[in-house]
């Protein structure tokens, strides 16, 4: 069987240790009974301890090289390979509206977008695990104060429990990143409604942070305008890396009072 070269453009980085591969597939447990959709399996080194899971198993795979052998290495697979761009995709149509687990050794460079896209996806995806560049796992898991804490952060620990599982080292895969890796795993909090505007809590948390080494009274300058009355608060003197989400979900609520008038 014809092994499939790793490809640049994709970001493909193959990894080689199955030991790893096992402890990536068991991240899946917190999440017992409901399918589970890997994206990017590759020559499917996880694919393999998904399978004996004994659940669902469907995987999303843009790089027709790896169809090709996922179909020749994993026959009962056949029915359960999606060839498609994940970003593109309508998860809906997956499991036919069921929800799922998330997971795999994501490409480093869509792994933001993939999340934003889980987001987008909430109330399908209770659970979410896999590998990704160490630097974007510490940025997800950050508390308020942290250099690393950010847009990141915010946006998705309004809605999930991050746990950053354990690093995983450059040799285990072909070609070797420039970079460390790391295991995630994200469970669904018990948050329902954020109590504020979600449209206006992302530009909000977006804006501060993309000027954050500035107070808030300069970041928020965008949405508020120069002079707003409500920049005078305290608040306006902390940095968006020292607020929690709760705090976020606060200030939202206190620019959307102060657009209104």
């Amino acid at each position: 069987m014809k092994l499939v070269k790793p490809k640049k453009f994709l970001g493909q980085h193959f990894l080689k240790d199955l030991g790893v591969a096992q402890s990536i597939a068991d991240t899946v447990d917190v999440c017992p009974d409901i399918p589970v959709l890997e994206v990017g399996p590759g020559m499917g080194v996880l694919t393999q301890f998904l399978l004996k899971k004994a659940r669902p198993v469907t995987v999303v795979e843009l790089d027709y090289e790896s169809v090709a052998y996922l179909r020749e290495a994993y026959p009962e697979l056949e029915e359960h390979i999606v060839e498609d761009d994940f970003l593109k995709m309508n998860l809906t149509r997956v499991f036919d509206g069921r929800p799922f687990v998330l997971t795999g050794n994501y490409p480093y460079n869509i792994s933001s977008q993939i999340f934003f896209k889980m987001l987008e996806n909430k109330e399908l995806i209770p659970c979410c695990t896999g590998m990704i560049q160490k630097e974007v796992a510490e940025r997800m898991a950050a508390g308020p104060g942290s250099k690393t804490y950010g847009i990141l952060s915010v946006l998705i620990q309004a809605w999930y429990h991050v746990e950053y599982l354990f690093t995983v080292h450059e040799h285990v895969f072909n070609p070797p990143p420039k970079v460390k890796s790391a295991v995630i795993r994200m469970t669904r909090n018990d948050v329902t409604d954020l109590g504020c505007d979600e449209k206006l809590f992302k530009q909000v948390v977006k804006t501060t942070f993309n000027q954050r080494r500035k107070t808030l009274r300069n970041s928020i300058k965008p949405i508020l305008g120069k002079d707003s009355p409500l920049t005078s608060d305290p608040l306006f003197d902390r940095r968006p890396e020292q607020l929690s989400v709760k705090e976020f979900v606060e200030l939202t609520n206190r620019v959307a009072e102060a657009l209104k008038q």
